[in-house]
This record gives C-alpha cells, sequence and structure tokens, in this order.
C-alpha cells in the first residue's frame, strides 16, 4: 500500500480519467478519448492512487484491471460524477440563453425537415450556445451517448436495455410494405415469398432491419434477397425502378418525395408491428434543454410529418403517431 499523499486537494480530473481508464482497461484509449499524452494520463492515475494510499489499478495485468479496492472506488465515483455533472448542466442551462455547449444526435430519417428545423429553433433560444450536430445510426448514436460523446440524440429504441441511459418516446412508426407504383398483385402473397419479386432489405447491422427480420421470423417467413443497404433513398430508388419490394415506414417512406410517384405504401398484412423513435439522454443532461428539444421535436413530427400523411393515407391514422 503506497503512503496517503499530504496534499489536501483531491483532482476532478483524476477521478475522471480514473473512470474512463476503469472502463476501457487501457491506458493509450483513455489518452485517446482525454486528447492527453499517455505519460500524462498514467502520471494523474498515479497521483491519485497516492493521495488514497491504496493501488486501485493492478499495474502488472493487460489490459489494466482493478483492485477489490479500486472496484469499491469506481462505484461510489460514477454516482459522485454523475452529481458533479447534473449539476453542472443544470447551472450552465438553467437559463438557456447562457447555454454554451450542447451535443446533439440525430438518425438519417429526421434530417429532411424536422433536424433543420431543429437546429434553427435551438440557435435562436441559445444565441450563445455552441452546437455539435451529429447524424449517424441509431447503434452508433447510443454508444456516443454512453460515452458521453454526446447529450441526448433521437434514435430508434433498440430492443436491449438502454442501461444508463434515459429514453423518452416520441413517435411509433408502423412497418409498411412498399411495393413498385406498376405492380399490383397480393400484398400478402408478396410478404409469404409466394411472387418472384425480390425482397430488397435493410443492412443487417441496423436496427430496424433487426425488428423486420424477427417479425418475419415469427411470422415462419423466409424471405430470399438479393439486395441490402443502409440507405433509405436508395432503397427507394430500387423499389421505384422495380428492382423489388421493401418493409419500410411512413417516416422513411415520406423522405423519398422525388420517388413516390412510383411507389405505393401498403399496410403490413396480419399483426402489426412498429418500432418507436425516441429522445435518448445521458442522465445528467439539462432538464430544460431536454423538455425545449422535446417540445421542438414534436412539433415539427406533427406538423411536417404526421398530419400531412394522414390526411392522404387515411389508414395511418392512430397507427403513426406520436406517443404521449
Amino acid at each position: 500500500m503506497t503512503k496517503p499523499s499530504s496534499r489536501k486537494g483531491l483532482s476532478l480530473k483524476w477521478l475522471e480519467l480514473f473512470q474512463v481508464c476503469a472502463r476501457n482497461g487501457s491506458l493509450r484509449e483513455t489518452a485517446k478519448e482525454s486528447g492527453l499524452s499517455i505519460s500524462t494520463v498514467s502520471h494523474h492515475l498515479r497521483s491519485l492512487e497516492d493521495h488514497l494510499g491504496v493501488e486501485l489499478f493492478n499495474h502488472t495485468r493487460r489490459p489494466m484491471v482493478l483492485t477489490p479496492k479500486g472496484h469499491v472506488f469506481l462505484r461510489n465515483i460514477d454516482i459522485a460524477l454523475h452529481a458533479i455533472r447534473k449539476a453542472t448542466a443544470e447551472a450552465s442551462t438553467g437559463d438557456l440563453a447562457e447555454a454554451r455547449y450542447l451535443r446533439l444526435g440525430t438518425i438519417e430519417d429526421l434530417d429532411s425537415d424536422v433536424t433543420p428545423e431543429l437546429a434553427v429553433y435551438l440557435s435562436q433560444k441559445m444565441p450563445d450556445c455552441d452546437f455539435l450536430y451529429h447524424t449517424s445510426s441509431s447503434h452508433e448514436l447510443i454508444e456516443m451517448l454512453r460515452d458521453r460523446e454526446l447529450d441526448l440524440g433521437i434514435s430508434t429504441t433498440p430492443p436491449e436495455r438502454l442501461r444508463d441511459l434515459q429514453d423518452q418516446p416520441l413517435l411509433r412508426d408502423p412497418f409498411v410494405v412498399v411495393l413498385p407504383a406498376s405492380v399490383d398483385p397480393s400484398v400478402p402473397d408478396i410478404v409469404a415469398g409466394k411472387t418472384k419479386l425480390p425482397f430488397l432489405q435493410f443492412s443487417s447491422d441496423l436496427i430496424i432491419a433487426c425488428q423486420i427480420e424477427a417479425q418475419l421470423r415469427r411470422m415462419g417467413v423466409a424471405l430470399p434477397h438479393k439486395f441490402a443497404c443502409g440507405s433509405n433513398q436508395t432503397m427507394m430508388a430500387m423499389v421505384a425502378a422495380g428492382a423489388g419490394w421493401t418493409i419500410s415506414t411512413p417516416l422513411l417512406f415520406s423522405r423519398a418525395k422525388r420517388f413516390q410517384s412510383k411507389l405505393r405504401m401498403h399496410p403490413f398484412p396480419g399483426k402489426r408491428f412498429s418500432r418507436t423513435l425516441s429522445l435518448v439522454t445521458t442522465p445528467d443532461c439539462s432538464r430544460s434543454v431536454l423538455d425545449i428539444v422535446n417540445r421542438k421535436v414534436r412539433e415539427s413530427l406533427e406538423s411536417q410529418v404526421i398530419r400531412p400523411f394522414v390526411e392522404t393515407t387515411p389508414w395511418l391514422k392512430d397507427r403513426f403517431t406520436l406517443i404521449d
């Protein structure tokens, strides 16, 4: 055991680096994430151990592992740092006009209308704030939130639990069948794989693809496919060209405006299923920021997406809706 240091101050930087290093078990990864050199990270961790008078890591192991006392310290530090971050966030954004920094991530599904309108709105409400907007898949956004690289994000809710994150459901987006406008066979026959029209699917690494595959599996349907894609626009272009059919959602269909004259959207036959879009935040995200983003996104979804669609496609009423 090392001898406790006589210094009185306990550095917040030590605690933050200890938490990061305990999570990934690597000085190199901790240095990369923090923007510091490996030697500086190592110095801070040693300073923390010297200050406490205990070994927090087993320094002979690779990857680095916590000692029993290190595990106990980490549990308490997680709670303490969460409280500090939450207090800091609330203090800095209690008055939105004085907010200084906000990192927000959204899925591409909202790029056409909702995200641009939200960006303009927030820039007016928070004039002195520096914004970072990141667009990616739901999986990546959730990982960035877990690593505290984002403050809040809008994503498809994954089937697994979000653990340390908090989610607020926004939109119920039902799955539908999208066919070329020139094709008019029985939709149940198409979904059952009884026609020669190929099934075009989303890339398997996307949450939406996993949800569709799970539903088809529950139905006992195994559809051969010759095309998988992560781009909604490319998928809709392929269907519009008559290359196949797909399972999608009204929100995604609404983005494909240039192809819609050559597409037809139909209710999914049999038992309904849908995906949920949620506002996902870190536990220390400011409540005032969360409230204003939640309110604006809901307004935009209702006015720009849901209402126009329901007016032209009445069967979507009570299916394609905001979640209270």
